[in-house]
């Protein structure tokens, strides 16, 4: 049987590996050679957008327990991106380029796999997963809008720049890892407190790109730099420019704030400024960010951007296996169904392969615990509340421990060993995975 998935992003491609492994033919539809979106650069499967970062690895960590449940269930992607991965400290980053390769070559190696280069525009009622992102073209928009009544919800979001390594000064940059975790993977640039001061005037009465006619719904975790240091002097320096755990080798002391930079690749060729997602003008962008010490002459990849990311008020349409109510051959999958982050995307993409096999083997839908993370995004995409929005990986969402310990590791390791347990129980349920 074919089905067809539309869009190649991380959920799409996840998705389309989970119906192939269980014999069904996949058409996967990726506009991106025919079209364009405003922030993806190349016509690449599986191209990531924003950071090179898919978060922590340890279980003491939301993210990495997400892993491991992805790990468990066989997700495509995360085997590509350990084989594509970048030093990152405690975190998984990855090279753009070898990771979209890599998923690429393995879909390919399916004989039923095919990869069209078109822009779908209507969705009739064959089984189908609709992946299309948060960067859905206007087309497939009005087809989604038809197709769940037009609920629909948006927010901005916002990429951070990205820095040639060769221009960078590397007699003020110095590599180190916060709190002296993962040794020399981060470059950091150290600012006293009079180059804090000066920058941060400068940031917040930078000039900013227009939106245009949208009105602006910033989500918090992809939050512009610039309208995080206009929430107060100090703001920044508790977020991403926080000194804590960082000593300044030239000067020998704590800096007043710093400045990391993350590589692109594993030679450093190239940087990401974590956390500085903004949507100052091109030009203000070099003109502020250089005054940043080891940044003064630094030539731009990429410079960082905002732009409309949609999502459909998922919890009125979808159930709990991320299929539409009214049509259960019909799924979503992605950030466009309110899940924030690139491995919750797989997730996502992973449970609708998964589940829409299910459904055309005539086998029990895969709903996971509610204590497990993916189990957690499974309810939050299907129980309606009054102000849907996006949500990511978090200890936050699951359920209170029974007794938890009172250090603070140990609680959040118990969250993770109390999901591998109740997870691991209900897959017993399903001989197939």
């Amino acid at each position: 049987m074919k089905i067809n998935v539309v869009g190649g992003g991380l959920a799409g491609c996840e998705c389309a590996y989970q119906l192939l492994k269980r014999g069904f033919e996949i058409d996967l539809y990726e506009m991106r050679g025919v079209g364009c979106t405003p922030c993806h650069k190349t016509n690449e499967l599986a191209e990531l957008v924003c950071s090179n970062s898919l978060k922590a690895q340890s279980l003491d960590n939301a993210s990495g327990l997400l892993k491991y449940e992805l790990a468990r269930l066989d997700s495509l992607l995360l085997k590509c991106a350990y084989r594509s991965d970048v030093p990152a400290g405690g975190a998984l980053a990855v090279d753009r380029e070898k990771f979209s390769f890599e998923v690429t070559r393995e879909l390919e190696k399916f004989d039923g796999f095919r990869l069209i280069r078109e822009e779908v525009s209507s969705i009739d009622d064959e089984p189908t997963v609709i992946a299309t992102g948060p960067l859905t073209s206007e087309k497939m928009s009005e087809c989604i809008s038809k197709l769940i009544g037009g609920d629909y919800l948006h927010f901005f979001d916002a990429v951070a720049p990205i820095i040639d390594g060769e221009s960078i000064d590397y007699t003020k940059a110095f590599f180190a890892g916060r709190y002296g975790k993962g040794g020399e993977d981060y470059l950091n640039c150290a600012m006293d407190k009079r180059e804090y001061l000066a920058f941060y005037n400068e940031l917040i009465n930078a000039e900013r790109a227009s939106l245009k006619d949208f009105e602006v719904n910033v989500f918090e975790r992809c939050m512009p730099i610039e309208i995080m240091a206009s929430r107060g002097e100090d703001t920044m320096r508790y977020g991403p420019l926080r000194p804590v755990g960082i000593r300044n080798p030239y000067k020998d002391e704590r800096p007043y704030a710093v400045v990391q930079l993350r590589k692109e690749d594993v030679v450093g060729s190239a940087y990401n400024l974590v956390g500085f997602q903004t949507n100052l003008k091109f030009g203000e962008q070099k003109r502020v960010f250089s005054m940043i010490p080891g940044l003064e002459n630094a030539e731009f990849l990429r410079y960082g951007v905002m732009h409309r990311n949609t999502f459909i008020n998922a919890p009125k349409v979808l159930d709990c296996c991320w299929a539409l109510k009214e049509k259960p051959y019909i799924f979503f999958a992605g950030q466009m169904t309110g899940v924030e982050g690139y491995m919750e995307s797989v997730a996502s993409g992973l449970m609708s392969g998964i589940n829409l096999a299910h459904r055309l083997k005539n086998q029990d839908d895969l709903v996971l615990p509610e204590t497990t993370v993916i189990g957690r995004l499974q309810r939050h995409i299907s129980t309606e509340v009054e102000d849907y929005q996006p949500m990511n990986a978090n200890f936050g969402i699951l359920p209170v421990l029974t007794n938890p310990p009172r250090d603070k590791k140990a609680r959040k390791f118990k969250y993770s060993t109390r999901a591998i347990g109740d997870m691991e129980r209900r897959l017993k349920e399903y001989k197939e995975i």
